[in-house]
């Protein structure tokens, strides 16, 4: 099996670490200081579970790589529609393309079934640019439950979890899916072909829809947000809103709130990605996490009014952020 990372940072390279300790053939696209760290020492992984290093082939140009039979996509989803130079030089007719965001991907409705299938979702997928680059044919769903980050450059530290839930659009078993999961398991990591992959979706964006938007407006950590009274109160409506516009579109995910505001609280003074992203000054990947839901309440007639309040107040700051950069 031939994997490319395009996107090697702290999930992308922990993956491809465990993949090439599978014995796949793995190859990490990344650039900068951490490129050059990963060509000279490989990439070392300092986890709870034992520490190892992978000395894959890392490269700032796929081009170097050519055609792959997965390319696990690390990019955040701000950058999809702008990875066709990128991506391009790894696609073979069935090469496909796993992709690890949070949020409703752009390929949420191909083969959905029902009456919303095929729509395309202007919000994670404007004016088709990400499709474009990214047919949706290729994707396999992949929601990532591992905690990692860069510790320094070339050095990924595992903090929790090894679940990478996988599936596809179609809801089959497909000899694709089942492959890339036994080549995960072969690495250490807990990868389940789950039947309908969409109810992953949805439990993981219930914190991210919540706590990371609202981590950015008021810069708190997790267990801030969920100690304060008032704040836990918004977040646990915005979570009530999230679950009525799953429901409206038939997926009904297996989780409480109460349950999932207990591990959030468990998780402690931990910063979301959001709020990391404001603070270094990156894009916030905003869209994917809670405009798609506005966007799907539109559809589906579900009223969302906390998540519009906090959709607008949250797309300020992050059209500020824009035109700070530009």
């Amino acid at each position: 099996m031939k994997v490319a990372v395009l996107g090697a940072g702290a999930i992308g390279a922990y993956v491809g670490a465990a993949l090439h300790r599978a014995g796949a053939d793995v190859h990490l696209v990344a650039r900068g200081p951490h490129l050059a760290a990963m060509r000279q020492h490989g990439v070392r992984v300092l986890s709870p579970r034992g520490d190892f290093t992978a000395r894959a082939h890392a490269t700032a140009d796929p081009a170097d790589i050519g055609p792959v039979d997965f390319v696990f996509l690390g990019l955040k989803a701000t950058s999809y529609a702008a990875c066709g130079p990128l991506i391009a030089p790894l696609l073979k007719d069935d090469t496909a393309v796993v992709a690890a965001q949070n949020g409703i991907p752009w390929w949420y409705f191909h083969r959905h079934g029902g009456p919303h299938d095929g729509h395309r979702l202007e919000s994670v997928d404007p004016g088709g640019s990400v499709s474009a680059v990214l047919a949706p044919r290729r994707a396999v769903g992949c929601v990532v439950y591992a905690a990692t980050e860069l510790a320094e450059p070339g050095v990924v530290r595992h903090l929790e979890g090894t679940r990478f839930s996988v599936g596809e659009p179609d809801r089959s078993s497909s000899a694709r899916c089942l492959d890339f999961s036994e080549a995960m398991r072969a690495g250490g990591l807990k990868c389940p072909v789950e039947p309908d992959v969409r109810g992953d979706i949805w439990i993981k964006l219930l914190g991210n829809i919540s706590f990371n938007p609202i981590s950015a407006l008021v810069r708190a950590t997790m267990r801030e947000m969920c100690l304060h009274g008032g704040t836990r109160r918004v977040i646990e409506i915005m979570m009530a809103e999230t679950l009525a516009v799953a429901a409206a579109l038939g997926c009904e995910p297996d989780i409480s709130i109460e349950r999932r505001l207990a591990g959030a609280e468990r998780v402690g003074d931990h910063r979301t990605s959001t709020l990391q992203d404001l603070e270094r000054g990156k894009p916030l990947e905003l869209d994917v996490l809670l405009a798609a839901v506005v966007e799907l309440a539109d559809i589906t007639g579900v009223p969302v009014p906390t998540l519009r309040t906090v959709h607008a107040l949250s797309d300020l700051l992050a059209h500020g952020m824009r035109s700070a950069v530009a």
